[in-house]
């Protein structure tokens, strides 16, 4: 039989509750009983397991991910892996563990969320993406849970964010195919119904509009975030007669699969039509021609998300909490 907290507090002689109070580091004990019983454990072999000490401290020692809520071929995304990583790394800092959500259909995937807070299996969360007419979100800004939204929220509570200015960023990027000469722009949006997608959207139109140019719904297409669903699109849309000589894209997955399409069809890309994507993964690098894109401060984005959380987390009351971090256009062959 393993040793328990009463073997404990027999060596030291306390009472067990003392033992559990040291487990949890109560300022109430003095440091001469906190030395004791840790000797004591550290004789015997005691080692607190992480529900003992969430049972004692009301708290989990753990942050909960709730992945980007699109489909199952989200994780092919090298966009997940590099913002986990950075939430990871303040996690870390912090000595707390990640619990990561992984259902499949968004009304799972929000009941889960809310259960994992309501049954304190995790302290804060942090979102990958929002949707339009998103539930979660107001569901947990009504319960005041701690959490933090990477990307912007459409609906009107005043909640914790991070994100970059995805509108200027995909302005900037359309006006680059403009004034390349890629005058007649078709657009894969990715997912109608996400904040991210309509937000990247809307800088395309915003730029087509200025320069006096005919936004063509049969131009603009939608798909998952994949290199299939970019495939695909293009295939679509030169299926239907539909010409272009840019092409923008709101994910770097997308413009990948799109370049594949296009070079199967025995088109120039960088010369007979242009191609720009967003996020900068490492995918658009390693192709050819090398993907001019958006890059977005990924790893950055987790940190400063799970830095806010924290900071949530030992706040006496949800604190909204704003970060927009910079994107930057880098210009490669692909336009």
């Amino acid at each position: 039989m393993g040793v328990t907290i009463i073997d404990v507090a027999r060596s030291a002689r306390v009472s067990p509750s003392t033992v559990s109070r040291v487990i949890a580091d109560h300022p109430r004990i003095s440091q001469t009983t906190k030395d004791k019983v840790r000797q004591a454990m550290r004789e015997l072999g005691y080692y607190p397991n992480a529900i003992a000490r969430s049972l004692v401290n009301q708290t989990s020692n753990s942050l909960g991910v709730i992945r980007s809520r699109i489909t199952e071929q989200a994780f092919s995304n090298p966009f997940f892996p590099d913002v986990i990583r950075g939430i990871s790394s303040v996690a870390r800092q912090h000595h707390l563990s990640l619990v990561l959500s992984t259902n499949s259909g968004t009304s799972s995937e929000d009941l889960e969320c809310l259960n994992m807070l309501r049954q304190r299996q995790v302290d804060g969360v942090v979102l990958l993406a929002s949707h339009r007419d998103d539930q979660l979100i107001p569901a947990l800004a009504d319960e005041e849970f701690p959490f933090v939204l990477i990307g912007r929220h459409a609906g009107p509570e005043a909640i914790s964010w991070v994100n970059n200015d995805n509108v200027a960023a995909a302005r900037e990027a359309a006006e680059l195919l403009l004034q390349r000469g890629f005058e007649r722009v078709a657009c894969l949006a990715g997912d109608p119904d996400l904040v991210v997608s309509i937000d990247r959207m809307q800088g395309y139109v915003e730029v087509l509009t200025a320069h006096g140019l005919e936004v063509d719904e049969d131009l603009i297409a939608y798909s998952d975030f994949s290199l299939d669903g970019g495939y695909q699109a293009v295939k679509g849309l030169l299926g239907k007669g539909k010409a272009f000589t840019g092409l923008f894209c709101v994910d770097d997955l997308l413009a990948v699969g799109a370049i594949r399409a296009l070079q199967e069809l025995g088109v120039r890309v960088g010369t007979d039509v242009g191609v720009i994507g967003f996020n900068d993964t490492v995918l658009g690098a390693c192709i050819d021609p090398p993907l001019t894109t958006v890059r977005v401060p990924i790893y950055e984005l987790g940190q400063a998300a799970a830095e806010i959380l924290v900071e949530q987390i030992h706040a006496t009351g949800p604190i909204p909490n704003h970060r927009i971090l910079p994107a930057q256009l880098v210009v490669r062959q692909s336009c």
